[in-house]
């Protein structure tokens, strides 16, 4: 997955049309107040260079948002005005921001605070991956990295990952595209935007294994390795955490269903903390040595849980079938 950024700013707008969804463009008495009415749902875009930032754009473009690429964040609470003067017409707008306006990246945390004075609905996406992932992708475009003057692409993407260090703190959703291609970018963009009515929270449940690494973009890790592994059990090894016998065996094992109770409830109490602070989206990596048996069984259970309460919940198995 390659982006190909430009050097000046780039506004396109999405084809689509439940832009004006909010319902505000109708009447043109009570300006004042209906411009209030009318702020923008507002959606910042990040992440380190080349790691799909265009693509994420892209997609949010074809979902109907009106997308500027590479807007100066000093400039970002502008825009947010003149979308809400536009009486609805333009109810949700995504902005790329990223270390092509260098010179104005310092006014960030400036622009944010203002947002956040006004009330505005703001979400911060940041989009991750590798350095093998990023060096890569600028080799095969043939194209330096935008930080790496003299140096090499490696001295750029560290440069950067210093550069947006806090920025990536902050972010509401963090998405690794280490080993994602374009399509299965543009799936997870769809799976948290695409919706008309956007729930509290939206959670991505992973299974993974710890021999092939933490994930990156992981909130919440836990560990199942305290339980019997499934691996041991001859006639259970060649299945997976998907198969019944080995879900049985696991949760018929002591502490299995009482960890799946308690940290459910853990959660609960996580998700309403999030929910205070106006975080959106939570990813909770459940892991076992392999990423086949435990670790999905246990997602399995985890993913259900939390969608029978509410939490709309995005299930994916990371490392099962690696091995």
């Amino acid at each position: 997955m390659t982006e190909h950024d430009g050097d000046g700013a780039h506004v396109s707008t999405g084809t689509t049309g439940d832009t004006g969804e909010t319902g505000h463009n109708g009447n043109n008495g009570n300006n004042g107040e209906a411009a209030e009415q009318a702020i923008p749902e507002l959606v910042i875009i990040s992440g380190m260079s080349g790691a799909g930032r265009s693509t994420a754009a892209k997609c949010l473009e074809d979902l109907g948002w009106f997308v500027v690429d590479n807007l100066p964040p000093a400039l970002i609470p502008t825009m947010v005005e003149l979308g809400a003067r536009s009486q609805g017409n333009v109810a949700r707008i995504a902005v790329v921001v990223d270390v092509r306006g260098r010179r104005f990246f310092d006014n960030l945390r400036e622009s944010l605070a203002d947002l956040d004075a006004k009330e505005v609905t703001r979400r911060i996406v940041f989009l991750e991956s590798s350095d093998d992932a990023l060096v890569r992708r600028f080799e095969s475009v043939r194209r330096p990295h935008p930080l790496q003057g003299d140096g090499r692409i490696t001295d750029g993407i560290a440069a950067e990952r210093d550069l947006l260090r806090e920025l990536r703190g902050d972010a509401d959703l963090v998405i690794d595209t280490s080993s994602l291609n374009v399509h299965e970018l543009r799936a997870k963009m769809d799976a948290q935007f695409a919706g008309d009515d956007e729930p509290q929270l939206r959670a991505t449940v992973m299974s993974f294994g710890y021999k092939y690494g933490l994930p990156v973009d992981a909130d919440l890790v836990v560990d199942c390795r305290f339980l019997p592994n499934p691996h041991w059990v001859p006639e259970l090894r060649p299945f997976t955490g998907l198969n019944e016998e080995v879900s049985g065996y696991v949760f018929n094992q002591p502490g299995a269903k009482e960890f799946l109770d308690q940290y459910t409830e853990l959660l609960q109490l996580i998700a309403a903390g999030y929910r205070r602070e106006g975080k959106r989206y939570v990813t909770i990596a459940v892991g076992c040595t392999g990423g086949k048996h435990r670790s999905v069984a246990m997602s399995e259970k985890l993913a259900a849980r939390l969608s029978s309460e509410g939490v709309e919940t995005v299930l994916v198995h990371r490392d099962m079938g690696r091995e």
